[in-house]
């Protein structure tokens, strides 16, 4: 039964790991010095080597002959651990194994020694999908396991793990596989499969991995598919992606502000089957080679081409300017976003190419960046008069200043310019009438006569102004607030629990006379209760803004109840 590359050439020693340097040198020394932890982490992007990192970690650690710290592969433990045999070694799927019984369920295990190897070994892959409840039940053991327990954990998304099993284990970060790193691999395994690989596929194929060597391996074999000798058409078509030309082409359709050929090249791609979330991704990484060509000095150190290629891309740049490739890169990773959550791809790859290609009908503040730097372009050709020419009733061109021989004054140049009078068209029109005006004459000849207002027969005649000897009336006295007589109040100075129903009467006196020493709770006590409870008063029934000022006013109104009662009384409220 054919198996497939990256299952068929996955490493079986540290020295096979490709890329991860930095991990498999410490997991060497820990196994050559036995000096193992009881529990690792295993953290990283997908195809990175963790999972492999793990098996060869089990078997090095229970091999019988190890290799200065690598499994020997020969042994039986080596071949049984390979082949499944070894129950020793158990690989745990933690999302489909997340709950907590399963982990009860390994607890218990883990108890019995090991029947043939040295070590029991477990690997939980993707732990991050484990319950709360199942992390918890793995605590107790992960921080004390037996001492024939090794814990090997796996995950993609290490922020999604408890801190209690972060401090518990130790970490090793997988980083992505560099491009020079897969591109040795890959061409490795071609040597091993007999066949052809041409640099520039084996490149392509490791930059569409993302640093991934699983990825990159199921690419080739997918290529192998397709011929054996697999070159960057053969690499395309396998990926769905578009070649190099078609880039170039929509970056001139880009330049042209043609829209009729960018929608063609989407149309065209289209038809031959490449995936428009794939277009979009390979166009934004062609205008980020432009961008990083633009702003770094040697962007040959940071881009991953061929020489050639890096020549086209330096022309292309100098036709577009850093505010015009940015506001391209948030089109198009707008319309990546867009993509994954529509069902019509194609819809949103056609408005992506519309609004580059027409920067006025995109709302996207850095297409108005892009504009914006257009126009400083324009000006500063229209200042230095290159490339300007301007015309009048389409008569020859004047020459701009800066491209003559000789320095023209302000007056030469109005001089130069010639006008059509066209004042002779209007010599047929008749005049306007314009009369004489007339003297000025009064608008009045004499004052103006008003009639008067006729009043009924009956109406009384007044010889004098009426009301003059009104009577006069004293003015309304005013008075203070008027305060209730004092009820008698019984002078118990014992404290007592019972509580006693202050009066209204004799509140509403108390609260008259805290609102003459205490102007601003004017209004605050009114409608509310007393209550004397021992020798404190508490007040009840109140609005909610008087908790807020009662603290400032309460000596205030303690005073004005002893001013009522008699009694030193306590006031708060209830």
């Amino acid at each position: 039964m054919y198996r497939v590359l990256y299952r068929k050439w996955r490493p079986q020693t540290f020295k096979d790991v490709s890329g991860q340097p930095h991990i498999t040198e410490t997991l060497m020394n820990e196994v050559r010095e036995s000096r193992l932890a009881h529990a690792y982490l295993f953290t990283g992007s997908r195809g990175t080597g963790k999972t492999s990192c793990a098996k060869i970690l089990s078997k090095a650690i229970n091999c019988l002959h190890p290799v200065d710290g690598n499994p020997c592969n020969e042994c039986d433990i080596c071949r049984g651990i390979d082949s499944g045999t070894v129950l020793d070694v158990v690989e745990i799927d933690a999302a489909s194994n997340r709950g907590i019984d399963d982990i009860r369920a390994l607890r218990e295990e883990s108890a019995f020694t090991p029947a043939q190897a040295k070590y029991r070994v477990y690997i939980i892959d993707e732990v991050h999908m484990l319950t709360i409840e199942a992390f918890n039940a793995l605590l107790k053991t992960l921080e004390e396991p037996p001492e024939h327990i090794v814990f090997i954990l796996a995950t993609t998304e290490v922020q999604k793990l408890p801190s209690t099993i972060l401090s518990r284990c130790q970490r090793f970060d997988f980083r992505r596989i560099s491009v020079d790193a897969l591109v040795d691999r890959l061409k490795y395994v071609a040597q091993q499969e007999q066949v052809l690989l041409s640099d520039d596929a084996a490149v392509l194929i490791a930059r569409i991995a993302d640093g991934g060597m699983r990825d990159a391996l199921s690419i080739f074999d997918r290529c192998l598919s397709i011929s054996e000798n697999v070159n960057v058409d053969v690499v395309s078509d396998a990926a769905g992606i578009m070649s190099k030309t078609h880039l170039f082409d929509l970056s001139d359709a880009f330049i042209n502000k043609d829209t009729a050929k960018a929608l063609a090249i989407v149309d065209e791609l289209h038809n031959s089957s490449c995936d428009t979330e794939r277009l979009c991704t390979e166009l934004t990484n062609h205008f980020r080679s432009l961008l990083i060509i633009k702003s770094v000095k040697k962007p040959e150190e940071i881009l991953v081409c061929t020489n050639e290629e890096l020549t086209e891309l330096k022309e292309l740049s100098d036709k577009f300017s850093i505010e015009e490739i940015l506001s391209i890169m948030n089109i198009l990773s707008a319309a990546i976003a867009s993509i994954k959550v529509t069902q019509n791809r194609r819809i949103e790859t056609e408005m992506a190419m519309i609004k580059i290609c027409s920067p006025e009908v995109s709302d996207d503040i850095s297409s108005l960046y892009a504009r914006i730097a257009q126009l400083e372009k324009k000006i500063d050709e229209l200042s230095s008069g290159s490339a300007v020419s301007l015309k009048i009733h389409n008569e020859s061109p004047i020459i701009p200043v800066a491209e003559q021989k000789k320095e023209m004054s302000k007056e030469d140049i109005l001089n130069s310019l010639v006008f059509d009078d066209d004042s002779a068209e209007y010599d047929d029109e008749p005049p306007f009438d314009i009369s004489t005006p007339q003297e000025e004459q009064p608008i009045f000849d004499e004052a103006p006569v008003f009639d008067e207002i006729p009043l009924p027969q009956d109406a009384p005649v007044f010889d004098e102004p009426p009301f003059d000897n009104g009577p006069v009336f004293d003015p309304e006295p005013t008075a203070d607030f008027t305060v209730f007589d004092p009820e008698p109040v019984e002078n118990n100075t014992s404290t007592t629990s019972n509580n006693t129903q202050f009066s209204v009467k004799m509140w509403t006196n108390c609260i008259i006379e805290a609102e003459k020493l205490c102007p601003p709770i004017t209004g605050h006590l009114l409608g509310t209760k007393a209550e004397i409870i021992g020798e404190s008063i508490t007040i009840t029934n109140y609005k909610s803004v008087l908790p807020m000022i009662f603290p400032m006013c309460q000596a205030k109104v303690e005073e004005a109840v002893k001013n009522i009662t008699g009694r030193n009384l306590s006031v708060r409220l209830g």
